[in-house]
């Protein structure tokens, strides 16, 4: 069985260790902070811990199938020390193109050429991290889904160089380790980070330009069979994660209108109010980090024009659909890579071409975004591909 490498011992890293421990690997990991590498024996214990309850374990089996996979388990001193032994490598280090690059300079000079080399970045470019090897073709991304874990998704980023076989064998692995993979160009966003940014930006806009309360579009979102509001999930996730990966899609295309940054998200950020993780955000929270209302310029208002529950979703799900068929015409990922993402990435009850199939085809999605076009601007302009497919 293969022997795995992580460098990154942040949240991210200890989970992907947590899952390769889980599968039977041995695992090395390395970061350059002791006290991360400290942290993450004890993170990882406990995630095999629960997860060892999760399986219905007895006490006494709980103890011995975690100390058995927690044996496999060892640090290596230097990024060196990892690459020179082990068969893949995953890097779940911070998303700095920079420091990336630096980071596969070292694997690529350490490992051996069959040394399969991924980085799990959720928005940089994986061909040019590769740029910092001798041997891009053995440079590819799996973007695991936070917390690793629990979440099933696991996108398989095959860059312009990928070695085929590669990205064959890396999909092998992560499925082995009970992963769902889905295939995806190496593109902006790759799968869920670009073609769901509207279920925010859109819902941003809603709440700055129309007048809606962020209550109202959490609502009327659950109540459409998402599992959470799209102000709810930002706070939860933190609003300075989901800014920076709204300011990585806007440069990445050229600053697209379509992915403009909210300026309400930047003022939040810049007062460090980041949701759950200060206290406020969105919503106020109080010590048991549920929310208790909403932050005061947040508070439930009317106003006139403002829309009902049925034209906040009909936006907003049209945006997703829309950028779903922009990510099929420009081969990203196949229709059904799409749809599964979305559900198990994101947690849409219904992929974006799964919910165009509900609304009537892809004639009724073109003709409901034009009319969205006429009234509100070029950004509900049909993608090409659902303009041919129309």
């Amino acid at each position: 069985m293969e022997l795995i490498g992580v460098v990154g011992a942040g949240t991210m890293g200890v989970g992907i260790c947590q899952i390769a421990l889980e599968a039977g690997h041995e695992v090395v990991v390395h970061d350059v902070d002791p006290g991360a590498l400290e942290a993450a024996q004890v993170r990882i214990r406990d995630g095999l811990e629960r997860r060892a309850v999760r399986l219905g374990l007895d006490a006494d089996s709980i103890d011995q199938w975690v100390e058995g996979r927690f044996q496999g388990l060892r640090e290596a001193d230097s990024m060196d020390a990892v690459a020179a032994e082990a068969d893949v490598v995953i890097e779940a280090a911070l998303e700095d193109l920079e420091l990336k690059q630096t980071i596969f300079g070292r694997l690529d000079g350490s490992s051996g050429p069959e040394t399969i080399l991924a980085t799990n970045t959720s928005a940089l470019s994986v061909d040019a991290i590769a740029d910092a090897t001798t041997n891009p073709g053995r440079v590819l991304g799996l973007h695991f889904f936070n917390p690793a874990p629990v979440m099933k998704l696991v996108e398989v980023v095959t860059a312009p160089r990928t070695r085929a076989q590669l990205s064959a064998a890396a999909t092998r692995l992560v499925t082995n380790w009970g992963k769902t993979a889905v295939q995806c160009a190496d593109a902006p966003g790759f799968i869920v980070n670009r073609v769901n940014r509207p279920f925010t930006l859109e819902a941003l806009r809603i709440v700055d330009a129309d007048g809606a309360s962020i209550e109202q579009v959490d609502r009327a979102v659950v109540d459409a069979g998402f599992p959470m509001g799209p102000f709810a999930l930002m706070d939860l996730v933190g609003i300075d994660v989901n800014l920076a990966a709204a300011r990585s899609l806007y440069e990445r295309f050229g600053r697209e209108k379509r992915f403009e940054p909210s300026p309400t998200q930047e003022r939040l950020v810049s007062e460090e109010r980041l949701g759950r993780k200060t206290g406020a955000g969105f919503y106020r929270y109080g010590a048991d980090d549920r929310p208790i209302e909403p932050s005061e310029e947040f508070a439930p208002r009317t106003a006139a024009g403002s829309l009902s529950d049925e034209e906040v979703v009909d936006r907003i799900v049209l945006g997703v659909i829309n950028e779903a068929y922009y990510a099929l015409g420009e081969k990203v990922a196949s229709g059904d890579d799409i749809d599964l993402a979305l559900r198990l990435g994101a947690g849409h009850p219904r992929g974006p071409f799964e919910r165009a199939e509900d609304i009537g085809g892809p004639q009724v999605v073109r003709e409901r975004l034009l009319r969205l076009s006429a009234k509100l601007g070029p950004r509900f302009a049909p993608a090409p591909a659902l303009r041919a497919e129309a």
